[in-house]
């Protein structure tokens, strides 16, 4: 029986798509830092969990591993990992330029690396790894999370050809702000929150779920002819400028 691979697992968006793929009855391997919260994941949905720290190559490679022998080769990834930090560029320290690199991109990079074997095996899989809007919309003090984000869209394209011929596809996801824990000093605040929202033409920031959604979509065979490609899910936002909001 095949296996999805959900690292970030215990992220708005990462548990959201843990939920939703279980009960669609896939076998779902959960993995995160936390193992207090993961295994209360765990627990909720029946995914097995497996703590693990994906910035170390060693210890991901032992779970990937372990994963394959105890429950099935992986054949799907939703890597759900990422920070945030919005800072003018002049403000932002070195070390949390670099930390950004390695959460948003060197974890897409390793995490990848450890599936893609097992992938190639068995010729299918799919891979979905996850971008922000920013990268190609210019967003005011959004420079370090557009140039590490952009760094996975880079991943994505190229890996995606070097792996087609394996039957493996490799796509993102782009969101907006989206409602989950991590941005949660974003939307908590009623003026921040309606300033957000007045950015995207839909009129709402985004729910877990509408990730989720998206992303379950593209690891399924529906898109089997997908590869390569980076699905915008920004409520609108880069889409272009939209009017000042009246009353209809």
């Amino acid at each position: 029986m095949s296996v999805l691979l959900v690292t970030g697992a215990t992220g708005g968006i990462g548990s959201e798509i843990v939920r939703r793929a279980r009960a669609q009855g896939r076998v779902v391997a959960a993995v995160a830092r936390g193992a207090e919260r993961l295994d209360d994941l765990a627990s909720e949905t029946g995914a097995h969990a497996h703590a693990c720290d994906v910035l170390d190559e060693a210890a991901l490679k032992a779970t990937v591993e372990r994963i394959s022998s105890e429950h099935g080769p992986i054949d799907g990834l939703a890597h759900a990992v990422g920070t945030i930090v919005l800072r003018p560029l002049h403000a932002v320290a070195l070390d949390d330029w670099r930390n950004a690199f390695e959460i948003n991109a060197t974890s897409a990079f390793l995490t990848t690396k450890a599936v893609v074997p097992t992938m190639m095996r068995e010729k299918r899989g799919s891979i979905v790894l996850f971008s922000s809007v920013a990268v190609q919309t210019g967003l005011q003090n959004h420079e370090t999370v557009a140039a590490s984000k952009g760094a996975v869209e880079a991943l994505v394209r190229s890996a995606a050809i070097s792996y087609a011929r394996y039957g493996v596809r490799v796509n993102a996801i782009a969101p907006a702000l989206t409602k989950t824990a991590l941005s949660q000093s974003f939307w908590n605040n009623e003026a921040m929150l309606n300033a957000s929202i007045a950015l995207h033409p839909l009129g709402r920031i985004g729910e877990p779920g509408d990730i989720a959604a998206a992303a379950l979509f593209a690891l399924s065979d529906d898109a089997s002819w997908m590869t390569g490609q980076i699905i915008g899910l920004d409520g609108g936002l880069s889409a272009g400028v939209q009017p000042p909001r009246t009353k209809l």
